[in-house]
């Protein structure tokens, strides 16, 4: 990417391309791995602010700020369609997994299942924070995967599909947080980009996924939204006013000049350390008639120590 290697978003484009298309599969890629489904399962959108913290985390996050300010140049008038034409899209399916996440239920032990699911948020963050931790942990569908097999229940079946309308409306409200994260960031792209270090709000982000992973595990002895605070004081950080593009094309001519700079004066050939005579005795500048200019010279007397011993 040309502003940040995002490691997450970086192997999505490898794949789809950039721009318009990069934005949709890493905004969609939770629904299409099953990190949504197995957070609406693990009850995530039970917690408070849990529908912020897991629509700002899962839906939006690093990946999407470094799409929209990275790879998406055009003004927000051109970029703004498209983020409103990629939630009519998320919001319905978000919609529609949450409906059939108390038929799944049903069917699982949902104590080993929540496992599988804090572990897949694990994950994610590792992944987030370090592509080459990222090589050697498998695609979080697998890990989905492996937590239905170990947590199904064949004997608790349930072929009736039941719906949950609250259940549904806050997985819709969680995917409208993302979108409309996605389109913050997009309407504050021009004063953003060069404004905003990605790599640092990058590692911020996989530790508030960190923080809503030890929560949906219930390991942390609070209700608190820790994982929204932490996010919170990473934007600020990563935040710099005086980082404008126009800073940053100053900083990069700076660099030029220093870079020809150093080459002129590589450039410059050096004193040449041949002796003087034959005699193997390195050559010493006269120092006249000042009294102080003979103190690099042979000495006077013969029993005196040479100087350059």
């Amino acid at each position: 990417m040309s502003v940040s290697r995002h490691p997450v978003a970086l192997s999505i484009e490898r794949q789809v391309g950039k721009s318009t298309r990069l934005l949709a599969t890493v905004m969609a890629l939770p629904l299409i791995d099953g990190i949504f489904p197995a957070l609406v399962l693990a009850g995530a959108l039970t917690y408070p602010f849990g529908i912020i913290e897991t629509g700002l985390l899962v839906f939006g996050g690093s990946a999407t700020v470094a799409v929209i300010l990275a790879e998406m140049d055009g003004s927000p008038r051109d970029i703004v369609p498209s983020i409103l034409l990629l939630g009519l899209v998320l919001v319905p399916v978000a919609a529609l997994e949450a409906a059939l996440a108390p038929t799944i239920e049903s069917m699982l032990d949902m104590p080993t299942f929540q496992r599988f699911a804090g572990l897949v948020i694990v994950a994610v963050a590792a992944k987030t924070a370090s592509a080459r931790v990222g090589e050697y942990l498998p695609r979080p569908a697998v890990i989905i995967g492996l937590g239905l097999v170990a947590s199904f229940q064949p004997g608790a079946l349930d072929v009736a599909v039941t719906t949950d309308p609250v259940l549904i409306a806050k997985a819709a409200a969680t995917a409208g947080v993302g979108v409309a994260f996605a389109l913050g960031v997009a309407l504050a792209g021009p004063q953003l980009r060069g404004a905003v270090d990605i790599d640092r709000f990058r590692f911020g982000s996989s530790v508030a996924l960190g923080m809503l992973a030890l929560s949906v595990l219930q390991l942390m002895p609070t209700e608190a939204p820790v994982a929204l605070g932490v996010l919170v004081v990473t934007a600020v950080f990563s935040f710099d006013p005086d980082g404008s593009p126009m800073a940053a094309e100053e900083h990069d001519a700076d660099d030029d000049a220093a870079a020809e700079s150093d080459s002129a004066d590589e450039a410059v050939p050096e004193p040449d350390p041949t002796p003087a005579s034959g005699s193997g005795v390195p050559a010493v500048a006269d120092g006249g008639d000042e009294p102080d200019g003979d103190a690099y010279r042979y000495p006077s007397s013969e029993d005196s120590r040479l100087p350059w011993l």
